[in-house]
């Protein structure tokens, strides 16, 4: 296959690994509505029949220390603080009991939401794409080997917009935890090496302004600030 002269090929999107090295991401997978507390504050009742999923481009990730410029089309900018899970292993069909096996490792990570434009759009009976899928609307802290974060069930998650706590909650309040979202991913696509998954965001959710500055950590990962433009 030739490449089309004068069209430059897209980098490669990586992020930064604990101890050395490059993560190279593939796609990133988002999953709604999986903190209970979050759910009822957006006006929806939460059950255990089955996730649902979205997905935001591979280019939207910024690094910690990243400035984000405001986005276009929306008057309310959301932040949602979020474990991300890195996927090492692929595979498809994954027993709930073997996904652990398929992670590489865990983040801390920005689900950045025009609030506006999603909720337009969910009415309409639209797709989410341009409330959730835009440019920059996944700020990604470095990435610790799952080894070294054993704990990662039980650990608290938090974000503060200047210097003020925002959203508070533990990872064991997900709804459907690490090990379900990706057996139950992996029943719709074939999850591969480079993936992240996005696993919900807890209650508190609210907008932010020029200027603002966004810190958000989970126990035993790397923090992840990130300022608005």
């Amino acid at each position: 296959m030739s490449i089309v002269t004068g069209i430059p090929v897209p980098p490669t999107v990586t992020i930064p690994v604990c101890g050395g090295g490059e993560f190279p991401v593939r796609r990133i997978y988002c999953v709604g509505r999986n903190y209970e507390a979050h759910a009822r504050e957006m006006g929806f009742e939460v059950d255990r029949e089955e996730p649902f999923f979205f997905l935001k481009p591979a280019d939207a990730i910024e690094l910690d220390g990243a400035v984000i410029a405001y986005p276009r089309m929306t008057s309310n900018y959301h932040f949602e603080v979020e474990l991300v899970v890195a996927i090492g292993t692929g595979g498809s069909e994954i027993p709930v009991a073997e996904a652990a096996s398929h992670v590489f490792g865990y983040a801390v990570g920005l689900d950045m939401t025009r609030r506006d434009v999603q909720v337009a759009a969910r009415e309409k009976g639209r797709p989410w794409d341009m409330g959730k899928a835009f440019d920059h609307s996944a700020p990604c802290g470095a990435i610790v080997l799952a080894a070294d974060a054993r704990h990662i069930g039980g650990a608290s998650i938090q974000l503060e917009v200047n210097g003020t706590t925002r959203q508070q909650s533990t990872i064991g309040h997900l709804v459907w935890s690490v090990d379900e979202i990706i057996h139950w991913l992996s029943r719709y696509v074939d999850l591969m090496p480079g993936d992240l998954i996005y696993t919900g965001t807890p209650e508190g959710v609210d907008a932010v302004v020029a200027g603002d500055v966004l810190v958000a950590w989970i126990d035993d990962l790397p923090s992840l600030t990130v300022s608005i433009a």
